[in-house]
């Protein structure tokens, strides 16, 4: 069942508001308070099924699709709240909200969570809600009493300027521009079909193009989920498609949103969501984008995992879980031999904030594997300990954290291997945005300082001190490749320090610019292992204007 009117569907594909407004009201002469809930213009709110308002027939649409919580991610930021101007257009108009927008989208220009799992705009069916967009019309569209349909996606562009790119002595300087549109179709509770295009280019590139760079037309998602039992009002469900994953901290396993094709998989997974628990199994195959052709998988490499995450208290969370990765590629990389394995990875993790003082945070994970690789044993082990603070009532709502990463090395050729495999992480977000640094063979010492001059503007400054764990494994980047080694160990371990410095201007609830500046000074490791096409120090120059409905 269909309410919309023509004008309001063409409202909301023009990207206008229904209606027009003068240029007198474009900027307001001084702030009014508003509710967060009240914009300037309200274009016609979708209807919900018929359940919705009706719920004698037992299905509680406010609940489909259910919202996975999203998991706090490492050195988390704490989001300032309370009365002010949550976008620079709030502040433009003079619209100070007395609390955040239910708008689901993150306040930043990188969105972690896959769609399918984002907040369902369940607000949109409240009778009493004033909060109205005019892409409204696209979302939760009631077809009849049984099926709703919902659409969204985002836009992007990325200018990158790479001083000593991929520390060769090079420069290189881009263009990243990417798109993303879904569909996602629900019968009731019981069947869901999802699915998502992507179109990823680069332009202007002096280095060869990275394989994540490019995907000029393709699925990033396509799955239908399938009820498989109702337990106690928590539906149980069965997935078979392509399908992004996201689990805990994303130091293992991450969509990975800041590549310009984000990270996917194909295969099976069964999970179970309560308020204080989530289950997961899954069995997949990785996809391997291509920029010419229809992505497939890997057949040689198959991902198990069992995750669990418990939640027992308001902003904590509990993880624990086993994961399992055949590799039977073979590689090799200056020297090491890096394919042909099975590791098994068991781990856990808890996050959040203390009870007593709510102010105090804290993250912690540590994870051990074990399995063979070429005929030799594996044993190897990361762990990250991170204390957290903030002042929730200081000016600029500061949040400090102090964090040590550690991922074992060595062993790579010959006895038992010791290096850690990161599997398929966000490394860009935990160990420097110049990428040269992976979770393998590493500790880092590094401190994050997050700032907000403003409700909309968010300042993230980082540093971090790099060293290798042995001396005569690699220098592992954020993909995981090998990219210096010497054999010896007599180049040292000391890698260098990197600053990195990160501001999102959120302009609308759909638009962020987000731009910074990172740069590393290389150690006595870089310096001694240069070679002549080589260098010690890097830089890296970034500007993202994206927009997402």
């Amino acid at each position: 069942m269909f309410r919309w009117k023509s004008a309001a569907l063409a409202a909301a594909l023009l990207n206008v508001p229904i209606g027009s407004v003068g240029a007198e009201e474009a900027v307001a002469p001084a702030p009014r308070e508003v509710s967060a809930e009240a914009p300037a213009a309200a274009p016609l709110a979708p209807v919900a099924p018929a359940a919705a308002d009706c719920p004698c027939d037992g299905l509680d649409w406010r609940k489909v699709p259910r919202v996975r919580l999203f998991p706090r991610i490492g050195n988390f930021a704490v989001l300032p709240t309370g009365p002010g101007y949550y976008s620079a257009l709030d502040q433009m108009r003079g619209e100070c909200l007395k609390a955040p927008p239910k708008y689901p989208y993150p306040r930043f220009g990188l969105i972690q969570p896959s769609f399918f799992d984002a907040d369902n705009f369940a607000y949109l069916d409240d009778p009493k809600n004033e909060e109205h967009d005019h892409f409204d019309p696209l979302k939760r569209i009631g077809i009849g009493s049984n099926w709703l349909f919902t659409t969204g996606g985002d836009v992007r562009s990325r200018y990158e300027n790479k001083y000593n790119d991929r520390l060769g002595a090079r420069d290189n300087s881009y263009s990243l521009n990417r798109v993303r549109a879904y569909g996602d179709l629900w019968y009731r509770d019981d069947f869901r079909a999802y699915v998502e295009y992507i179109g990823a280019w680069s332009a202007h590139q002096d280095l060869a193009p990275l394989a994540i760079d490019q995907n000029k037309a393709d699925l990033l998602n396509a799955f239908v989920d399938v009820k498989l039992a109702d337990l106690g009002g928590s539906p149980a469900y069965l997935r078979v498609g392509r399908q992004e994953l996201l689990f805990g901290s994303q130091r293992l396993v991450s969509p990975l949103d800041w590549a310009n094709t984000r990270r996917t998989f194909q295969g099976v997974r069964a999970f179970r969501q309560t308020e204080k628990l989530d289950l997961d199994l899954f069995w997949v195959q990785p996809v391997v984008p291509n920029a010419n052709r229809f992505d497939s998988v890997d057949n040689n490499q198959n991902f198990f995992g069992a995750w669990a995450t418990y939640r027992p208290k308001k902003g904590q969370n509990v993880d624990a879980y086993y994961l399992m990765l055949d590799n039977t590629n073979r590689a090799t990389q200056l020297g090491i031999p890096r394919g042909n394995f099975t590791r098994h990875t068991v781990g856990g993790r808890y996050v959040g904030a203390t009870e007593a003082n709510p102010n105090l945070l804290f993250d912690s994970e540590t994870a051990l594997q074990f399995g063979s690789q070429n005929g030799h044993d594996v044993f190897a082990a990361m762990t990250t300990q991170g204390l957290g603070y903030n002042w929730k009532d200081a000016p600029l709502t500061p949040t400090l954290w102090a964090y040590y990463d550690y991922a074992s090395g060595g062993g790579a050729t010959t006895g038992t291997a010791h290096t850690f495999n990161q599997l398929f992480p966000f490394g860009h977000y935990y160990l420097g945005w110049i990428d040269q640094v992976g979770r393998q063979n590493v500790h880092d010492l590094n401190f994050h300082l997050y700032l907000y001059p403003n409700k909309w503007v968010t300042t993230w400054l980082q540093f971090h001190n790099f060293w290798l764990a042995n001396k005569t494994d690699a220098l592992y980047n954020a993909a995981g490749n090998a990219v210096r080694r010497d054999a010896t160990g007599r180049a040292g371990s000391f890698v260098g320090h990197e600053v990195d410095v990160v501001l999102n201007f959120h302009l609308s609830k759909h638009a962020d610019l987000l731009t910074g500046y990172s740069h590393l000074f290389g150690g006595e490791f870089l310096r001694n292992t240069a070679g002549p096409g080589g260098t010690r120090n890097a830089g890296f120059l970034f500007t993202q204007l994206s927009y997402r409905w």
